[in-house]
């Protein structure tokens, strides 16, 4: 709570506009995240992941959406505002720059692993197998709360570790090395700068989870039990591997889908970010 209350009202603004950035994204991209979702539980095709999904019908389309919807928009928070608050006081202690961007971003990716619960419950959710053992996200939360311990909640914990502290700083330091080397003059269309905003966000989101997908379905499968003991890395990666024909590639199935959908929500995440700190910084 301190280290909050010491915050400046521009370093404020870095975590409103994370807020506000997610909340567009995650309205826009959920389908897709729910059809990758169904390719990284059951490695099944884009079209078998696709028809399930119809056949189930357009009221369980948008089920699940609540635990990304405020896992997104407080972990972008964190992201940005954390990244920013922490970068500062150690550029200003004389540290390595480049250093200090590293720490910055993987205390950013620590402090988004606090929202593991909300991946969790997501999960689950999304889970056709559990489709008639939970309501809504409420009655997930409960029956998890009453049923099990509070470590069923950070199920999946280490992969997601894993994947945000490095994601973290390869979207930083590249997006600052785009920043730097592509300069779009004051006097141009707006069109050009939005367009720029949009491709920087989309290539670097594209990269990211393209490289940490892995992470992403190791999380997925560990999460998809519920109950019983937990299991390691390995044990999940072996688990995976005798699951989907002894084959390492099919751990990358649904990573077409899943780096476009990085491809437009990173992108638009960008575009809104920027622009909303520009009418922050301006009002």
């Amino acid at each position: 709570m301190a280290f909050f209350m010491h915050l400046s009202r521009e370093e404020y603004s870095e975590f409103v506009c994370g807020c506000g950035a997610a909340i567009i994204n995650v309205g826009i991209t959920f389908p897709i995240n729910k059809i990758i979702f169904r390719q990284m539980l059951h490695g099944v095709g884009l079209r078998n992941a696709a028809s399930q999904l119809v056949n189930e019908g357009f009221s369980t389309l948008y089920r699940g959406i609540y635990p990304p919807l405020i896992q997104k928009t407080i972990s972008t928070s964190l992201m940005f505002g954390t990244y920013d608050a922490i970068q500062k006081p150690l550029l200003d202690s004389n540290l390595n720059s480049r250093l200090a961007k590293i720490i910055a971003a993987l205390v950013a990716g620590t402090a988004e692993a606090t929202l593991t619960p909300f991946e969790r419950v997501q999960t689950l959710l999304q889970d056709n197998h559990y489709n008639k053992n939970f309501l809504n996200m409420r009655h997930a939360i409960k029956v998890i709360a009453t049923d099990y311990s509070v470590s069923e909640f950070y199920r999946g914990l280490t992969p997601i570790l894993l994947r945000n502290g490095p994601s973290n700083i390869s979207f930083f330091l590249l997006r600052e090395a785009a920043n730097s080397y592509i300069v779009i003059p004051p006097t141009a269309w707006t069109g050009y700068k939005l367009f720029k905003e949009f491709l920087t966000g989309a290539f670097i989101g594209a990269l990211n989870s393209a490289l940490f997908y892995p992470c992403n379905v190791l999380k997925v499968h560990m999460q998809s039990n519920l109950g019983g003991p937990f299991k390691s890395i390995k044990e999940a990666a072996i688990e995976i591997y005798h699951e989907r024909g002894n084959r390492v590639s099919y751990f990358y199935r649904g990573v077409h889908m899943n780096y476009t959908r990085s491809f437009i929500s990173w992108g638009v995440v960008n575009v809104a970010y920027e622009n909303l700190k520009f009418f922050l910084k301006n009002n």
